[in-house]
């Protein structure tokens, strides 16, 4: 004790050299360290170390885009009427009928009634001449004919392999003068055609329709194709008459099927 009391100042002046050398050996080790540490911050400031872009997502611009280019339809038909409303008509009979294609139209024509034109061919009679050769006389009724005069009742006249403009005839059988049949066949089809006195041969050619279009309370009876009826100002021709149907062109080529409904026809 009495030597640090003596001695104390050279003591406190040995730590104090002693502290400054382990500072000076602190410091030598610090400085090295901690000018890396900057230098390695510079080097990334000044060159960044960059990832490499991966692919982009555009699933969703893609489906906007896509959106953009499908126009928006904006319906405010049925139920909802703000912007369009339901059209109505008062009909001839004076009630309220709904304007859309299956009620105003020609969709809206109702067939009443379909008859049968035929083709009808009959044996009136049978002549013979000195030599004993038949001449038959058949009436030819075309009641489906576009030419007026081709509907009447005419006949005509020929033997065995005569032939006009709707037949020829084929063969007679039984008495000459009596022939229980005579077989004509027929220029259009060339099916064989039978007939006798008692028995005529007859065959659908077509038919007559009697129409009626209850919006107008207008009724055409006995329309044949050709045949033009007008609706709502319109004027649709009947192009087809079948025996279930009827087939009207509008003055834009556009054809309507209009079936036959027997059962509510009156």
């Amino acid at each position: 004790m009495d030597f640090i009391k003596k001695h104390y100042e050279k003591v406190l002046l040995g730590i104090v050299l002693a502290g400054l050398a382990a500072a000076v050996v602190f410091l030598m080790i610090k400085i090295p360290s901690e000018q890396q540490e900057l230098q390695d911050k510079a080097n990334n400031l000044l060159s960044p170390k960059v990832k490499l872009l991966t692919n982009l997502d555009l699933t969703m611009p893609e489906a906007a885009l896509k959106r953009i280019t499908t126009p928006a339809v904006v319906d405010f038909g049925p139920p909802n009427k703000l912007f369009n409303p339901m059209k109505w008509q008062r009909a001839a009979d004076q009630r309220l009928i709904r304007v859309d294609s299956g009620n105003i139209g020609p969709h809206a024509v109702a067939i009443t009634k379909l008859t049968p034109l035929y083709l009808i061919l009959s044996l009136n009679t049978v002549t013979t001449n000195d030599a004993g050769v038949a001449r038959y006389r058949i009436a030819v009724e075309k009641q489906a004919s576009a030419n007026v005069r081709e509907r009447a009742r005419a006949e005509k006249y020929g033997g065995i392999g005569e032939k006009n403009e709707t037949f020829k005839i084929e063969a007679a059988y039984g008495p000459t003068d009596n022939p229980t049949n005579v077989v004509l066949i027929l220029n259009d089809t060339g099916e064989k055609a039978s007939i006798s006195k008692d028995a005529p041969f007859k065959r659908i050619d077509g038919y007559l329709a009697d129409l009626k279009y209850p919006p107008e309370g207008k009724t055409w009876a006995g329309r044949r194709v050709g045949s033009t009826i007008t609706i709502n100002n319109e004027d649709h021709k009947i192009v087809a008459i079948n025996k279930d149907e009827v087939i009207l062109s509008s003055p834009s080529d556009k054809k309507t099927t209009i079936k036959y409904n027997a059962a509510a026809a009156p």
